[in-house]
C-alpha cells in the first residue's frame, strides 16, 4: 500500500461517519480543532514538556496510536479542502520535541485560518519531523493507521 492511498480510505471512513451521524454541513472547523486536540493529547503521552515530573513518557505502542489520530484528522482536512501528498514527508532533523509540537501546532493553526496547499504541506512537513524525532517509520505508521481505521468504523457500527 503507498501512502497515498490513506486519503482514499479516509474519505471512505469520512463518508461512513457521515452518513451515520447525519452531517450535512461543513465541519472543517470542528476537524481543525480536533487535529489540535489530538496533537496535544499525542503531546501528552510523549510528556516531553512535564519538566516537573520523573514519570517517563507512555509506552510506544501508545504514542504511535495517538499520531495517527491525528494522521487521521490530517488526511480528513486535505480531502475537504482537495488537497493531498503523494509521500510521506520524510524530515530527517533532530529537534526537540516541545519545539516540535509547537511548531506543529503554529502550523496547524495557520492551515485552518489558510487552508491552501503551501500550509496543508508545511503541517505534513512537521508531521514528517514529529514521526522521525518520535522514531516512526513509514511502515509504523501505516500499520498503526490501518488498525486504527477499522477501529474508527467499529465505533462507529457500536455508536460511538
Amino acid at each position: 500500500m503507498e501512502f497515498k492511498e490513506l486519503f482514499e480510505m479516509q474519505r471512505e471512513l469520512d463518508a461512513f461517519i457521515e452518513e451515520t451521524q447525519n452531517i450535512e454541513r461543513d465541519v472543517f472547523k470542528e476537524k481543525g480543532l480536533a487535529l489540535m486536540v489530538e496533537l496535544a493529547e499525542l503531546a501528552n503521552e510523549t510528556r516531553c514538556f512535564k519538566f516537573w515530573s520523573t514519570k517517563g513518557p507512555s509506552e510506544r505502542k501508545v504514542i504511535l496510536e495517538e499520531f495517527v489520530d491525528s494522521i487521521h484528522f490530517l488526511l480528513s482536512l486535505g480531502n475537504v479542502r482537495e488537497l493531498s501528498l503523494d509521500a510521506w514527508p520524510e524530515v530527517k532533523r533532530k529537534e526537540d520535541l516541545t519545539h516540535c509540537f509547537l511548531s506543529t501546532q503554529e502550523a496547524i493553526l495557520t492551515f485552518i485560518q489558510q487552508p491552501d496547499e503551501n500550509t496543508y504541506r508545511t503541517v505534513w512537513q512537521y508531521y514528517g519531523m514529529l514521526a522521525f524525532n518520535l522514531d516512526f517509520t513509514l511502515e509504523d505508521i501505516m500499520e498503526a493507521y490501518l488498525a486504527k481505521n477499522e477501529k474508527n468504523y467499529e465505533r462507529q457500527r457500536n455508536g460511538y
